[in-house]
């Protein structure tokens, strides 16, 4: 198998063996600590510009389907595995991670210690890093690195977005929960939805509470999507730093107070830049599906899927904002709901996938503040 090696800002050079794409590729290095859905985590659009570390040590074993996608195409730079599995066993895998990430030139490294490598994260943060197959002199490495672009002050978002709204209309179909089954509202809510790097599940969520869903792109002005007269508006989930897509908060801003608003992940971010708070960037961020969150109005604690690495600052918010859901490792900000306006909005993932269903109601509690606000 060919060498690949994985080089970090400060000079560390893992080696070990390519799989996916030949050639080169630069990103901040993040960990996942997810034990199952990879494929998830690849086509999930938050994670444009990053290159993915998986704490659990045999990536690749089920194989790849489309069902499973949350995306059109990955969107990550590079992936980073203990072990990569070569022979899927699973009946509806239609082709292996390897063929996978080649198709779509995303290179991959196993056979490296990512317990190490999770623990440099750990203690130092988040990190640039290159995966390279062509390149073996680590001074070469290290200035590709370096010269490589961060995260911090550059717009991701549209990268990933769509380029024209369009209408969602498919649900969780065989995979719907039977707790969702009889929960539709009596009549349909035209949904909004600001596409930062959206998520499918999301949209399958929506629809199966009975949303009529558009999706627009993530510059739409806020005129046109009140032009659209829908009863509420959902902010999505997205990559990289909400400081940088200023467009999106002013947008959201002149949309607080018309409509009820609803964000997940960096839509809560944005959000809270909106209501004039201000974000910063975490250490080495939240990746995983094991996450414990405080819901503060019941006291009750969520295991939650999680995939962001900047946070609402408590200190920045206004006296009309309450916080909502802290998480219990950090006690960063998790939520938030506006003590006036039909608002709310959480860090996390309740739509999970992959991951637990602890906050799915968080999506009929969106229903309810269109419910409550068409009265």
């Amino acid at each position: 198998m060919k060498k690949a090696y994985l080089a970090l800002e400060g000079g560390k050079v893992f080696e070990g063996t390519s799989f996916g794409a030949q050639g080169e590729a630069t990103g901040e290095v993040v960990f996942n600590t997810s034990l199952t859905g990879y494929q998830e985590i690849l086509t999930d659009p938050s994670y444009n510009g990053q290159i993915i570390v998986m704490t659990y040590p045999e990536i690749g074993n089920y194989g790849i389907n489309p069902e499973d996608f949350e995306s059109e195409k990955p969107h990550l730079s590079g992936f980073v595995v203990k072990e990569y599995w070569d022979h899927p066993s699973n009946w509806r895998s239609k082709e292996s991670l390897d063929s996978f990430l080649s198709r779509h030139g995303i290179p991959g490294i196993q056979g490296i210690d990512t317990r190490e490598l999770t623990k440099i994260i750990r203690i130092g943060g988040a990190i640039k890093g290159i995966i390279s197959t062509v390149e073996t002199s680590p001074e070469a490495l290290a200035e590709k690195v370096d010269s490589s672009p961060g995260i911090v002050g550059r717009d991701l978002v549209t990268e990933v977005s769509c380029a024209q709204p369009y209408v969602w209309d498919e649900g969780t179909g065989k995979w719907r929960h039977s707790r969702d089954k009889n929960s539709e509202p009596s009549r349909k809510f035209k949904v909004a939805v600001y596409d930062f790097g959206i998520k499918r599940n999301i949209l399958r969520e929506l629809h199966d509470l009975g949303c009529e869903t558009t999706v627009f792109p993530s510059k739409t002005d806020s005129k046109d999507i009140l032009a659209s007269d829908p009863d509420g508006i959902f902010l999505s989930n997205g990559p990289g730093d909400p400081a940088a897509v200023k467009y999106a908060s002013k947008n959201v801003r002149k949309l607080i107070g018309e409509k009820p608003i609803f964000g997940i992940c960096l839509g809560h971010q944005i959000l809270g830049l909106a209501l004039g708070g201000k974000t910063f960037k975490l250490k080495f961020g939240h990746r995983g599906g094991n996450q414990p969150v405080k819901n503060l109005a019941t006291g009750k604690v969520e295991i939650t899927s999680q995939n962001h690495g900047f946070a609402v600052d408590p200190d920045s918010l206004k006296s009309n904002v309450a916080i909502s859901h802290v998480n219990l490792n950090d006690q960063t900000v998790e939520g938030l709901k506006h003590k006036e306006y039909p608002l709310s909005c959480v860090q996390y993932h309740p739509e999970a996938s992959p991951g637990p269903h602890d906050s799915s109601y968080l999506f009929r509690d969106f229903i309810e503040m269109m419910e409550d606000f068409s009265v």
